[in-house]
């Protein structure tokens, strides 16, 4: 179980209102305004869609990833490089321990800048995510 909604602040209704977050008992959850019905949506389900899409989108690409990544940590030798890509390959295996300790304040509201949208419905399915240098539709 997550601790708290990892996209807060992210997550967009169809009308472009930001769905509010809010706990059900102990359950993280989005809340979506159906024509004043709050609807209350587990945050994981929502979460766990768009990071697989996250996930399946660096697919073949790790290698460049971690290039980059090494560089921008000024850690570029080679050893650092593939530990990172290693980590890039199984990134699906780091998803719960991403969902109990949460993406920090400062990194959403960075994503938020730069365009980063999850779009939901009003039963809370992803419909698409948009990410900056993306179209923002499924590919």
């Amino acid at each position: 179980m997550t601790n708290q909604p990892l996209f807060a602040g992210l997550v967009i209704d169809e009308d472009g209102r930001v769905a509010e977050t809010a706990f059900v008992g102990n359950e993280p959850c989005y809340v979506i305004d159906d024509a004043g019905f709050r609807r209350h949506v587990p945050s994981e389900q929502i979460d766990r869609v768009v990071l697989a899409q996250l996930a399946e989108m660096m697919k073949g690409s790790e290698d460049l990833l971690s290039e980059q990544a090494a560089k921008m940590m000024g850690q570029d030798d080679p050893f650092s490089k593939a530990l990172i890509e290693q980590q890039l390959k199984n990134v699906d295996k780091q998803f719960d321990a991403l969902l109990q300790q949460g993406i920090p304040e400062d990194m959403r509201a960075y994503l938020g800048m730069m365009g980063f949208k999850i779009i939901i419905n009003y039963r809370g399915e992803v419909l698409r995510v948009e990410q900056p240098g993306s179209s923002g539709e499924d590919e």
